[in-house]
């Protein structure tokens, strides 16, 4: 199945749609086709608790494969949550599908943004904003040219805690085949945030060509208190810029990828895009 089916195109007018959506198995080959990011969105305001758990507080759950959403955001407007909180995980967006494809999109949300579940997506050209592990999930997924955006509550100079991560991967075993890659991404905003949380065993990670504001820790990931994960995951960063993008104190287990453990990761073959995407990159 690829994209050159046939698709139901659902077109979206420019506004803030207050309802939850869910795209079930059934229903594939779905194009969500909004406006624009910043005037057209889809919001609501679950939480894990009022959910019965983060997985199920996604304001648009896919299920579906071979989902397009473009031009058009998605939202979690449920308050930003401290470090700590039990059950205010938010989520903007659940992605469980295979072969999906978001263009111009936004995700907005604080903890626990985009859920990326699991299946091979490709967000380029997007808008991802969050607080704590904002992008999260067993996916493998190649995000390109995307502004990454912290809503971690500002620090005081010198401070050194930490209270933002952007992703939290969850890989569980080095027999599966996921991971996240971010190439030519911008990362800004506010807090002092890690680029990842080791949330399973043999998370994976990797950033490229991607400029860094100073919000990143020097130490720039965690083992989730786990010293047992630092053999087993893999955290790469390869010919990245900016303030947060020295390696030089980087934690022990992170790697400054050389060209050829980079190149897989650097384009969409990582997520065998050269099968399904040919129309659509």
């Amino acid at each position: 199945m690829n994209f050159s089916q046939k698709r139901t195109i659902i077109w979206i007018n420019s506004g803030i749609y207050y309802e939850k959506v869910t795209v079930q198995k059934y229903k594939q080959n779905i194009t969500f086709q909004g406006q624009g990011y910043t005037s057209t969105a889809i919001v609501w305001n679950d939480t894990a608790k009022s959910s019965n758990g983060t997985f199920y507080s996604g304001s648009v759950q896919v299920f579906s494969s071979n989902f397009i959403a473009k031009n058009i955001s998605f939202m979690n407007v449920a308050p930003i949550p401290s470090p700590g909180d039990v059950g205010a995980q938010a989520v903007a967006i659940r992605i469980a599908g295979d072969q999906a494809f978001f263009l111009g999109c936004g995700f907005f949300g604080a903890q626990d943004t985009l859920h990326d579940d699991r299946g091979r997506h490709y967000f380029k050209d997007c808008y991802i904003q969050g607080s704590i592990d904002f992008i999260f999930g067993n996916a493998r997924s190649l995000y390109e040219n995307c502004q990454l955006i912290s809503m971690a509550n500002p620090v005081a100079p010198g401070a050194k805690g930490i209270n933002g991560a952007v992703t939290a991967h969850g890989r569980s075993s080095k027999d599966e085949n996921t991971g996240f890659a971010f190439v030519n991404c911008t990362l800004g905003g506010t807090g002092r945030i890690w680029l990842g949380r080791a949330w399973r065993p043999y998370s994976t990670v990797v950033f490229a060509y991607t400029s860094m504001t100073d919000i990143v820790a020097p130490e720039g990931w965690n083992d989730f208190n786990d010293p047992t994960r630092d053999q087993t995951v893999f955290y790469g960063e390869y010919n990245c810029s900016g303030a947060g993008a020295n390696t030089t104190t980087r934690a022990p287990y992170a790697q400054k990828l050389n060209d050829t453990q980079a190149s897989l990761f650097l384009n969409v073959s990582f997520i065998d895009g050269d099968q399904w995407l040919q129309s659509y990159i």
